[in-house]
C-alpha cells in the first residue's frame, strides 16, 4: 500500500507539474486566439465591420417596436438610468455614424429624432424622475425647483449632436431651453455645481452638460465661454482628488467628496473635456492610463479605483473581479478614453478582452455583446465611431 500511494503521489505531482507548464506555455499566448488591431475597432476614417455590426443591431432594435419594447423593459428593470443612457449613447453615435457614412445619414437622421421625440415625450408625460432611480424621490432636491442636470444635459447633447447632422428648427428652440435651465442655474450656484440627484452632484454629468452648451454655441452664435472656462478652473481647483490628480466622481452642492476617481466615469470625463479644455483632457487620460488602465498577457482592462484607494461596487462599476479589481464598468468606458486619446496600445488589448470576455454573437451582419445589455452595446458603439461630432463641435460657426 506504500508503494501504491507513493506512485499516486508521484502521478498526481506529474500531473500538477504538467499542467503548470502547460499554464506557463500557453497563457501567455492565449490573446493570440482574440488579438485585435485598434483599427479593427475603431478606425480614423469610415466605419469598421464592427462599428457597422454593432449600429445594425441598434437600428434594428429601433425599427422594430416588439424587440425595442423588449430591450427597453430589460434596461428598466435593472435601472430606469440605463434605459436613457442607452439613447443617449445611440443618438451620439447615430450623429458620428452619419458624419463618417453619408450613405447611411437618412437612416440616423430618422432613427434621432424616433428616440428624441420619445424621450422627450416621456419626460413631458411622466416626469424626470420616469429616467431615474428611485433614490431620486426619497429625499428633496436642495435647489427648487428639482432638476436633474443628468437629463438636462444628455437631452441637450442628443438635441446638439441631431442639429449638427443636419439642422432641424424646432430643436433650436428645445435646445436653447435646456442651454438656459443650465447656464442660468450653474452662474446662480452658490458653488457652480448642479444636482443629478438629490444634494448629489457628478462630474460626468457637468461635462457632457458643458459639451452640449458649447456645441450649442457653435451651432446658435451665442458665448458661453466664460462659464466654461470658469467651472473648468473651478473643478481644476476644488474637485480634483489629491492623491491621484484624478477627477472625483461625486460631490454635494458643497463640493463636499462622495465618490473619489472611479473608472466607470473618468474615462467618459476625459473624453467630454477635449471640447472644453485640451490640456487639462490630455493630462486626466494620462493619468487615468497610469492608475488605472492595465495589460496583461495582452489582455487589457480597466480598475475602478486607483491603486491603493478602495470604494463601493455599484451599478454603474458592475461587479469588481477579485485579485485583479477589474471593473466591467471602467473596462467598457476605457474603450471610449483610448479611442479618443489615439492609444493604439491599450485600445487593441481592450478589443482583445472584449471579444474573448464578452462573448460576441454574430447574426445577420448585426453584433452583440452577451454580457453586456443595450445600454452597454451602445457605448460600445459610440466607443468605435466617436470623434467626428466631437471635431464638429469644436470647429463649426453659426452661420
Amino acid at each position: 500500500p506504500h508503494d501504491c500511494m507513493i506512485r499516486l503521489g508521484k502521478r498526481v505531482l506529474a500531473g500538477f507539474v504538467a499542467t503548470v507548464v502547460a499554464a506557463i506555455i500557453w497563457v501567455p499566448c492565449l490573446h493570440f486566439f482574440f488579438a485585435h488591431r485598434a483599427d479593427d475597432f475603431h478606425a480614423s476614417t469610415g466605419l469598421t465591420t464592427k462599428a457597422r455590426a454593432l449600429a445594425n443591431r441598434h437600428l434594428e432594435i429601433w425599427r422594430d417596436l416588439k424587440l425595442r419594447d423588449n430591450e427597453l423593459k430589460r434596461m428598466r428593470a435593472s435601472n430606469a438610468e440605463w434605459d436613457f443612457m442607452g439613447r443617449s449613447f445611440l443618438v451620439w453615435s447615430l450623429a458620428n455614424l452619419g458624419l463618417r457614412d453619408a450613405s447611411g445619414k437618412a437612416e440616423c437622421l430618422a432613427t434621432m429624432d424616433r428616440i428624441i421625440e420619445e424621450t422627450l415625450r416621456l419626460e413631458a408625460q411622466e416626469g424626470m424622475c420616469f429616467f431615474l432611480m428611485p433614490y431620486a424621490k426619497q429625499s428633496k432636491y436642495v435647489v427648487q425647483p428639482a432638476r436633474s442636470l443628468f437629463l438636462d444635459g444628455e437631452i441637450a447633447l442628443m438635441l446638439a449632436a441631431r442639429r449638427v447632422l443636419e439642422e432641424r428648427a424646432e430643436y433650436k428652440t428645445a435646445l436653447a431651453e435646456r442651454v438656459r435651465l443650465m447656464s442660468e442655474g450653474l452662474r446662480a450656484a452658490t458653488n457652480s455645481v448642479l444636482e443629478s440627484y438629490p444634494n448629489e452632484c457628478w462630474t460626468f454629468d457637468h461635462v457632457l452638460a458643458l459639451v452640449a452648451i458649447r456645441a450649442a454655441d457653435r451651432l446658435d452664435g451665442t458665448d458661453h465661454s466664460a462659464l466654461i472656462s470658469d467651472w473648468v478652473a473651478m473643478a481644476r481647483q476644488n474637485l480634483v482628488e489629491p492623491q491621484s490628480g484624478m477627477l472625483v466622481s461625486s460631490f454635494t452642492t458643497r463640493r463636499q467628496v462622495k465618490d473619489g476617481p472611479e473608472g466607470s466615469t473618468l474615462w467618459m470625463v476625459c473624453h467630454c473635456l477635449q471640447v472644453l479644455d485640451e490640456g487639462f483632457a490630455r493630462e486626466q487620460y494620462d493619468r487615468a492610463r497610469a492608475q488605472l488602465g492595465e495589460i496583461t498577457l495582452g489582455f487589457g482592462y480597466g480598475h475602478e479605483w486607483p491603486r491603493g484607494q478602495k470604494g463601493w461596487a455599484d451599478i454603474d462599476s458592475g461587479p469588481i473581479v477579485p485579485v485583479f479589481n477589474i471593473s466591467a464598468g471602467s473596462s467598457g468606458m476605457a474603450l471610449i478614453g483610448a479611442s479618443a486619446f489615439g492609444d493604439q496600445k491599450f485600445l487593441g488589448a481592450l478589443a482583445t478582452t472584449l471579444d474573448f470576455a464578452a462573448f460576441p454573437s454574430r447574426r445577420n451582419g448585426q453584433l452583440k455583446y452577451c454580457a453586456s445589455n443595450q445600454v452597454g452595446d451602445a457605448a460600445l458603439l459610440y466607443a468605435a465611431t466617436l470623434g467626428p461630432l466631437w471635431e464638429k463641435i469644436k470647429t463649426t460657426r453659426a452661420p
